[in-house]
């Protein structure tokens, strides 16, 4: 496209720039698989041991498809476990595109230089200047915003084109009826109220006790799932911040040089604590202003005549953000609010309340609860916020310097005694429990760089110092249990919990039988259910993709939808739920609804109708071409594909 714009002289033109993410959305938005544009060049290529499909004598190798994974997430991370998921959808769509140039071959089905400069003119319109050719801006786009060359982004296009030509030939034909909007519209809007009693087998399980007999032969068959992680306990020596905070000063001179320093952090504006009550006018008629203003001056009648200013707020005022807090603006200073407001403020003294003050918002009364002139805070005034500021620093600074003294000691000598090194240091001994490497050591907590630390050392060796919440912590390997299968007594907690939930599971199923049959037997819902220690609910209405407490959408309970009122269902299965509902009521969607939501439903139906039409037809060309030897795929190659990357 690029040389048939330059030889037309820039007859036509090109186009770039609505960015070229949204020209890769729009590639890929037709396309089958949505994530995955097949963006391919075309380029004949020779059999090697790393094809992995051939079209129409044309191979797909391993590199074709590793290449437009890169390039297709070059600005995402995909999880090690989806990438070869992805590789196999980008295969798949690469597979189509080229089967679908198969078929544009044989139907002599193709796209016109001039089809093709008018949909991207359609797309990039910045890529020209009235009637001239902008090719340097054009190229420089394609290239800097999609990392394709200008060929490979115009192969992309036409591709694209080709595929939606194809996609018109398919669906053009298909129409959604009136009676199937109908039909949608019903699905969608009709409701129903169920009562329903919800068995679960989260309820039951503290309920089984099983003897050691019934626990020991759940263990003996399940004995596999309850492998014992490698774990290991530690002696360490801590450098206690709390212990050293406990044993630092902080002096006057150190306080008043932070002082001198940060002399402007406590510098205070003139300002003024106030409290208000609004009622706004904003958006309203003249009309509605003056019965707005006719409010206020009641308002005023009464905080002026010693009504309490803050029940007033909390009942009158139209400010969400104060009224709950009694009108209570809090501290304001000059500039921060707006002309009006501020010149009442600034002017009331202390506990006076203003006339009505106008300003964009509404209509304003104002109470002032006190009144500071600027000046600088004293160091007295400030001296409860600087010391713990200093002493942090004093106390981070100090741990930091022993640390690393700590470090230069064990970097000498990796074996030498903890206790000699927390004699040394001043430091304090503990010990951890065994913990496995999920597990939290102890006191130590489950700090990642504690455990690195712990796992890695060999006994009769020392860690570096290792940060904590409390300080800084040397570790050594005290005991070291390997991993192993595990004994019923080393994890009978985790035998008794999944051997009571799997029988709540059967106990659950057991009673909702039990419940189904006593309701088929003629016994009313809420009885039957009463009899077996359950409770009965009743739900709003709701439609199949709505929702109900504890059992999840309408969906669930699908048949309740064409059930007839007082009908009770069969036991039915929600997770790992049972329940059984009878129907209290149906509420059919009202028939003047349907005008307003047809175009959407008619549109609904519609894509889907297409794109289960455009399926069907990616099916049957793959099959034909399969069926004449022209599509061939190799099963070792493509297990490679999806489980190499």
């Amino acid at each position: 496209m690029l040389k048939s714009i330059q030889q037309r002289d820039l007859d036509k033109n090109r186009w770039i720039k609505i960015t070229m993410t949204v020209i890769l959305v729009l590639i890929c938005v037709s396309m089958v698989i949505t994530l995955i544009p097949g963006l391919m060049s075309g380029s004949i290529m020779s059999s090697s041991p790393d094809t992995v499909a051939t079209v129409n004598g044309e191979d797909i190798t391993l590199v074709n498809v590793q290449q437009q994974l890169a390039q297709q997430t070059r600005q995402q991370s995909i999880p090690q476990g989806m990438r070869g998921i992805y590789a196999r959808q980008i295969l798949d769509q690469m597979i189509f595109q080229r089967a679908l140039d198969v078929e544009a071959q044989r139907l002599g089905l193709q796209v016109t230089d001039d089809e093709e400069t008018q949909r991207i003119r359609q797309i990039l319109p910045d890529a020209w200047s009235g009637d001239v050719w902008l090719k340097d801006k054009y190229v420089t786009e394609v290239q800097n915003l999609t990392g394709m060359s200008v060929s490979e982004f115009e192969t992309a296009l036409r591709d694209q084109m080709i595929a939606n030509k194809f996609r018109s030939i398919v669906t053009d034909g298909i129409t959604v009826s009136p009676a199937e909007i109908a039909q949608e519209f019903r699905w969608r809007n009709e409701k129903v109220k169920i009562a329903y009693a919800l068995i679960k087998p989260e309820d039951l399980a503290a309920s089984i006790h099983p003897s050691d007999a019934d626990l020991a032969s759940y263990f003996a068959k399940n004995s596999s799932r309850y492998q014992i992680p490698e774990k290991r306990s530690a002696r360490y020596a801590l450098l206690d911040l709390a212990k050293l905070r406990a044993h630092t000063q902080v002096s006057d001179d150190e306080l008043q040089a932070y002082y001198n320093s940060h002399i402007d952090e406590y510098k205070v504006q003139n300002r003024v604590h106030v409290e208000h009550i609004l009622f706004k006018t904003v958006g309203k008629t003249d009309a509605e202003i003056a019965e707005i203003r006719q409010k206020a001056d009641d308002v005023l009648k009464q905080a002026k005549h010693g009504a309490n200013f803050e029940d007033l707020a909390k009942k009158y005022s139209e400010d969400d953000a104060t009224k709950p807090k009694g009108g209570d603006l809090d501290w304001i200073v000059e500039g921060q609010t707006v002309a009006e407001f501020q010149q009442a403020a600034f002017s009331l003294p202390k506990g006076a309340i203003s006339d009505l003050v106008k300003t964009q918002y509404g209509f304003h009364i104002i109470k002032v609860i006190d009144h500071e002139t600027a000046r600088t805070k004293s160091l007295d005034e400030v001296r409860a916020t600087i010391t713990p500021i200093i002493l942090d620093d004093k106390v981070n600074a100090t741990a930091d310097n022993l640390a690393n003294q700590m470090a230069s000691a064990v970097r000498q000598s990796n074996r030498q005694s903890l206790d000699d090194l927390a004699r040394k240091f001043n430091l304090d001994l503990g010990e951890t429990p065994p913990a496995a490497i999920t597990e939290p050591a102890g006191a130590l907590g489950d700090s990642p760089d504690v455990h690195q630390a712990l796992f890695q050392l060999n006994a009769g060796q020392i860690s570096q110092p290792v940060h904590v919440d409390s300080g800084f912590v040397v570790l050594a390997v005290k005991d070291n249990i390997p991993a192993h299968q595990g004994t019923l007594a080393e994890v009978h907690d985790r035998v008794l919990a999944d051997y009571q939930n799997a029988q709540a599971v059967t106990l659950a199923r057991s009673k909702a039988d039990e419940l189904g049959k006593l309701v088929a037997g003629g016994t009313a819902l809420d009885k039957a259910a009463k009899s077996l220690g359950l409770d009965v609910k009743t739900s709003d209405s709701f439609s199949r993709t709505g929702s109900i407490p504890d059992v999840g959408t309408g969906k669930q309970v699908s048949d309740a939808f064409t059930m007839g009122v007082g009908q009770v269902s069969k036991p039915v299965q929600s997770g790992s739920n049972w329940l059984v509902y009878s129907v209290v009521s149906h509420e059919l969607p009202n028939p003047d609804d349907i005008v307003k939501q047809s175009p959407d439903i008619q549109q609904t139906l519609l894509q889907t109708k297409q794109d289960a039409a455009f399926d069907a037809f990616r099916t049957a060309l793959e099959d034909r071409l399969r069926s004449e030897g022209k599509l061939n795929i190799n099963a070792d190659v493509l297990k490679r594909l999806t489980t190499d990357l």
